[in-house]
C-alpha cells in the first residue's frame, strides 16, 4: 500500500509544479507592473514639473 500512496503523491507534485510555474509568471508580472510602474510614473511627473532641469542663476 505504501507504493500506491507514493505514486499518488508524485503525480500531485507534478501538477503542483505546473500550477506553481504559472503562479510565478503572474507574480513576476504583478511585481513588475506595481513595482516599476509607479517609479516610471514618479519620474515622468517630476520631469513634467521641471525637477531635472538645471537651476538658473
Amino acid at each position: 500500500m505504501k507504493n500506491k500512496n507514493s505514486k499518488k503523491i508524485k503525480t500531485s507534485v507534478k501538477n503542483n509544479n505546473k500550477e506553481l510555474g504559472q503562479t510565478k509568471n503572474s507574480a513576476k508580472l504583478v511585481l513588475f507592473v506595481f513595482g516599476i510602474g509607479p517609479i516610471i510614473g514618479i519620474i515622468l511627473f517630476l520631469y513634467s514639473r521641471g525637477f531635472f532641469n538645471s537651476p538658473n542663476m
